[in-house]
């Protein structure tokens, strides 16, 4: 049987605990048991996995992004979050209850992960320019790469249809069960029935028909093939919702409709900035640094009226970049938390359609104040833009107040009994 201490954590998570710095001195915390507050169940540390467990977990994180975020970083931070999440809850239920719970808010981040990198994949020439995001870009470019050879290796040989895209399946069971392709001449030959019929029919009917023929086979089935597919990639996502959090509401849990509508509705108003984004990016390359190539070329100096327009514009890049993709690791995270934030116009909108939080279910994830203010004072007229960290609220302190508190204290007594000595 596995014994569940230290090293087992820091095994699974690929750490080491000689390998990690103490610059704090934290490892005092490690040799007073006092209490933790955990939504108001009293918890005492193990021996085994400790504060010192979590406190080398985190220092191992803020290790390996040091020299550089990469998704790999925000899959580990993703999957730490989780861990931690199932114990504590694990805990204060058990671990059925936990494994639903984590569960659902891991369904509920990927949804926000899987669109991260589609603007990573967009964003990516920009993100290998600014130097602690270069290799998040290097990764983007790297998936683009990988998924662009597996679409040529998919036309060609068709290795890689599955079960779940059936239109895959039907077009590559019909132009690989019709066609033979002869070993020795390399010859392809078609062996339908619409084909059978036209190599039966004699030399003047064939010269009438053999045009058409050919048009329809390499030709227009191809291209309403293709049409299919770009409008099925269009309307695939928005299909999985509606069957999913609509046709089947009863069966989807709330955080996972919460967060899935919020991201429609954030879409709709990314595609303005997604076109401001390009816009810019081509009058930048296409216009202004030619321009500046030219007047070095010509008179050996820089303009520092276009010097100044091209600084501005690739600030206005970054910023875009940073500000948006920001938006989205702080929607993943809470996500990941089980947990809803609150955002002027986009919340009120996706509650329109998902309702309120059912509080009577523990399935339903964190804390949702707005709704609740909303229900006390529903005629509020001034508007406010701050619900608190996790959805908590800003009247009553966050409950990690608590924790810190504990901690703080643990540690006076601890250099009490130190000077005491």
């Amino acid at each position: 049987m596995t014994n569940f201490n230290q090293d087992t954590v820091l095994n699974w998570f690929g750490m080491n605990t000689g390998g990690i710095d103490d610059p704090q001195g934290l490892s005092a915390m490690d040799g007073d048991n006092y209490g933790i507050v955990f939504n108001g169940l009293e918890i005492e540390p193990s021996p085994n996995v400790s504060l010192e467990t979590l406190k080398l977990l985190v220092w191992g994180l803020l290790d390996k992004v040091q020299d550089g975020l990469t998704l790999a970083d925000i899959e580990g931070a993703m999957f730490f979050i989780i861990f931690v999440r199932f114990v504590f809850l694990a805990i204060r239920y058990n671990l059925k209850t936990s494994f639903c719970i984590t569960v659902i808010g891991l369904l509920a981040s990927y949804l926000w992960y899987r669109h991260l990198i589609d603007l990573i994949s967009m964003y990516r020439l920009i993100l290998t320019k600014v130097p602690f995001l270069n290799k998040l870009g290097m990764d983007a470019i790297q998936l683009r790469f990988s998924a662009r050879q597996a679409v040529i290796t998919d036309l060609k040989l068709g290795e890689n249809v599955h079960w779940y895209n059936p239109a895959k399946v039907v077009y590559y069971a019909f132009t690989k069960g019709i066609l033979y392709i002869d070993p020795e001449t390399r010859i392809r030959y078609y062996m339908d029935p619409i084909s059978m019929i036209v190599s039966n029919l004699n030399e003047k009917d064939q010269s009438e028909v053999i045009a058409l023929y050919y048009k329809i086979y390499n030709t227009i089935i191809p291209k309403i093939y293709g049409l299919c597919t770009k409008f099925w990639k269009d309307i695939a996502g928005l299909s999985a919702y509606a069957i999913i959090t609509r046709i089947g509401k009863r069966y989807c849990p709330y955080l996972i409709r919460w967060h899935w509508t919020f991201l429609l509705i954030l879409g709709l108003f990314e595609q303005p900035l997604q076109f401001l984004f390009m816009r810019t990016g081509y009058f930048l390359t296409h216009t202004l640094i030619p321009l500046r190539d030219e007047n070095i070329a010509l008179m050996g100096s820089i303009d520092p009226n276009v010097e100044l327009q091209i600084n501005v514009l690739n600030v206005l890049l970054v910023s875009i970049v940073l500000g948006h993709i920001s938006i989205i690791l702080f929607g993943l995270f809470h996500a990941v938390w089980g947990q809803y934030f609150y955002m002027p116009f986009f919340v009120e909108n996706t509650e329109l359609h998902v309702g309120p939080r059912p509080k009577t279910s523990i399935y339903s994830g964190g804390n949702t104040s707005w709704q609740d203010e909303k229900e006390e004072n529903f005629n509020r007229v001034v508007p406010k833009f701050w619900y608190g960290w996790l959805g908590r609220g800003t009247k009553k302190g966050p409950k990690i107040a608590t924790f810190l508190k504990k901690v703080i204290k643990g540690i006076l007594r601890k250099l009490k009994k130190q000077f005491r000595k």
